[in-house]
């Protein structure tokens, strides 16, 4: 019966650590947990943060080394007032990653011809909502997953002459970001972001950064480095992808041509002692205590690779996360319902009241502006151009017409009105 399972799944079958027992897995565990540890102590010991920062630092820093096994990997970002060690922050995280490389700015071509296999330490990282970024901007909108590729023509000398060549570059990596005044709401979305206040704590403010000549640090990487070779391939090789969305099916019923994970529960008692189906119990108990965290969408592909890591060190480590990640995972929904510029205008329109009137965006954009709080036109972001585009991009236009003063619409108010109660109903959910 346990070999008709198998053949079943084989698709997403567990594959072991190569030629290591359990013992050797036990130990390789305490390693990694030790590692864990270590960096929180050290990141405890120069950086004033709260709690839950330290946890989710030392799992993203231990997951540089391990980013290769993910299909999607977050980016780190600290917003941090001046004076509030932001520098040191990054420099600390530059010090342990996985080939850190701590930059003061950053280009397009550097991102996807030299940033493979290095975590990125971005400083100072202001300019990145620019006009002139926005190439750069598009780049790391997308890529935190894997499979994004660039392609880019290279001149070519040859014994017939010169000619084009096509390079390829697949620039997912880990990247750390931080600046003073906040990041650009799509790519703050595939942050996990910190706010670092200025500390109290006299101690940690008189601290000179000695990190490169630090005995901790130097040990901790190279444990890293030495360890985790042995892990690298493990969480792309365990299918759990694959594992999860067979989960997921499940849930809502949804047929496959696999079985589902709640056979398991259903087999017999010398099956369910096999190594195998101890494996797949394992992922079942796991599954379902993320799935009760209500995280989901970009949130949940964020967290996943933390998830698992966690799981792999110990049981205590994940069941910490999972609070942590259900905690940061409420306060960005509140957040973005209140800072989303899209959120706010759909708002606006579903409280106009349906009338079907024509109305010039001029005049909409003036009405929006003081429900914004913007009555003295302060806020640049407000203006015609930009109500016209997000109109589009939201589908909120009945209808429009060109008049001699301008143009002039029908928003679909009973539309946004569907659209604000669905949001508000993910942020009660979360």
């Amino acid at each position: 019966m346990e070999e008709d399972y198998k053949e079943i799944r084989k698709p997403i079958q567990q594959i072991e650590l190569k030629n290591m027992t359990e013992d050797g897995i036990d130990k390789l565990k305490f390693i990694i947990g030790s590692c864990y540890e270590d960096i929180k102590s050290l990141f405890k010991n120069y950086c004033d943060m709260k709690d839950e920062y330290y946890d989710l630092v030392a799992l993203w820093i231990i997951g540089t080394y391990l980013h290769e096994g993910f299909e999607t990997f977050p980016y780190l970002f600290a917003n941090a007032m001046r004076g509030s060690g932001k520098t040191r922050f990054l420099k600390l995280v530059k010090a342990l990653a996985k080939n850190g490389e701590l930059l003061t700015s950053l280009r397009e071509s550097v991102l996807f011809r030299d940033a493979k296999g290095k975590t990125l330490c971005i400083d100072e990282f202001e300019s990145i909502g620019s006009k002139e970024n926005q190439a750069l901007r598009e780049l790391l909108n997308a890529c935190y997953k894997k499979g994004m590729k660039v392609k880019r023509m290279k001149r070519k000398r040859t014994i017939t002459g010169e000619e084009y060549v096509v390079e390829e570059f697949e620039p997912y990596t880990p990247i750390c970001m931080a600046n003073i005044w906040g990041m650009e709401e799509v790519l703050a979305d595939r942050c996990i972001s910190l706010v670092l206040e200025k500390s109290n704590n006299g101690r940690i403010t008189r601290l000179m950064e000695d990190f490169e000549y630090s005995v901790i640090v130097t040990e901790v990487r190279k444990k890293l480095e030495v360890y985790l070779v042995q892990l690298c391939s493990f969480f792309s090789e365990f299918g759990y992808m694959a594992r999860w969305n067979l989960y997921i099916n499940d849930k809502y019923q949804y047929t496959t041509t696999y079985n589902t994970y709640t056979t398991l529960t259903t087999q017999t008692t010398p099956i369910k002692n096999s190594p195998f189906i101890k494996k797949e119990l394992h992922f079942l108990e796991i599954f379902n205590k993320i799935w009760e965290t209500n995280i989901n969408g970009r949130n949940l592909e964020l967290m996943m690779p933390l998830f698992l890591i966690a799981d792999f060190i110990s049981p205590e480590i994940f069941e910490k996360i999972l609070i942590i990640a259900k905690k940061t995972t409420e306060d960005k929904k509140d957040s973005e319902m209140m800072e989303s510029r899209d959120v706010m205008l759909i708002d606006f329109i579903s409280q106009m009241g349906i009338d079907r009137d024509f109305k010039s965006i001029k005049t909409f954009t003036n009405e929006f502006r003081g429900f914004a709080g913007d009555e003295e036109g302060d806020e640049k972001w407000i203006n015609s151009r930009w109500i016209g585009r997000a109109l589009k991009r939201l589908s909120l236009v009945l209808d429009k017409r060109r008049m001699k003063d301008g143009m002039e619409i029908i928003v679909d108010v009973q539309k946004a009105i569907e659209k604000i109660k669905i949001f508000r109903n993910e942020v009660k959910n979360e």
